[in-house]
């Protein structure tokens, strides 16, 4: 078993195991079809307003984990958080993002807290 993170324009492969999408924003200019997602749980991506604030520069990345963890706190983060861990036990999982940057996302954070 084991979680890693993917650029979700990169294609799929095999021993992606689930692909889970932990944007929420669709990303633009890729067909539904084309990135192959088997989940989606919106729960579990940063607030609007988290995404905006970071985004903006006003932060650094720590600061940001911070935040972003202190919302999965909440009752449905943490109960999509919880189905995720679910997934990771039963197998490979994959979370896909469209960041440029996916080592200073939030599916960084993600994976560390599946995997701590």
């Amino acid at each position: 078993m084991s979680v890693r993170v993917r650029r979700v324009y990169d294609p799929a492969e095999p021993e992606d195991g689930v692909r889970v999408l932990v944007d929420r924003l669709w990303p633009r200019g890729l067909a539904k079809d084309a990135a192959r997602v088997d989940e989606w749980p919106k729960a579990l991506t940063p607030s609007t307003e988290l995404r905006r604030w970071y985004h903006a520069g006003e932060g650094s990345y720590e600061e940001f984990a911070e935040r972003y963890e202190a919302e999965l706190a909440a009752d449905e983060a943490a109960e999509a958080l919880d189905n995720l861990r679910d997934l990771v036990r039963k197998g490979d999982v994959t979370l896909l993002t469209a960041s440029k940057t996916p080592e200073q996302s939030h599916a960084t954070v993600l994976t560390r807290l599946l995997k701590g």
